[in-house]
């Protein structure tokens, strides 16, 4: 019975902390990468530039900052058009669904992540992401409903007020 009552405490715990498990990106790793690419953009290369660059989109996609993350995704999407073997296209698709998710854009995510899964249906990466957004979008449709609710209940009670007052 304890087990059970601690098991529903942490998914309660969970539900109201958004606890993803994307991993986070410092601002120190940002600047090597973006340290790594300036120099193999000066005569490496060009597919050690490539590698470069996808190292500085992960690490922006994974940021705390809302810049680097767009910064991130303008870098994947220009990247997008290359013609790249299903197995960079994939690695694309899931850290531009991973900069999506980050910047609030769960429906877009959401797509992309499906876009990479029939590429690699089996990659349990990309499964824990697209349970990740689910459970988001899920979070934010209970938290909007309970607004709602709320909402009209506050109104409901004000008219009921206005109403005993006038007799």
């Amino acid at each position: 019975m304890e087990a059970k009552v601690s098991k529903f405490f942490s998914s309660v715990s969970s539900f109201f902390s958004g606890g993803d498990h994307i991993p986070w990106c410092d601002r120190d790793v940002i600047a090597s990468c973006e340290r790594e690419a300036a120099d193999a953009e000066k005569g490496s290369s060009d597919e050690l530039l490539k590698e470069s660059i996808m190292r500085l989109s992960w690490a922006l996609v994974h940021s705390r900052q809302p810049e680097d993350v767009q910064r991130g995704i303008a870098m994947l999407e220009a990247a997008l058009s290359g013609d790249d073997s299903p197995l960079k296209m994939r690695e694309k698709l899931y850290l531009l669904a991973v900069g999506y998710f980050r910047s609030g854009d769960y429906s877009r995510s959401r797509e992309l992540v499906e876009e990479c899964l029939t590429i690699a249906p089996d990659w349990r990466q990309a499964r824990t992401l697209k349970k990740s957004i689910e459970d988001r979008i899920t979070k934010d449709g209970v938290i909007g409903i309970g607004i709602a609710a709320t909402a009209v209940g506050l109104l409901a009670g004000g008219i009921a007020a206005a109403v005993s007052r006038k007799k």
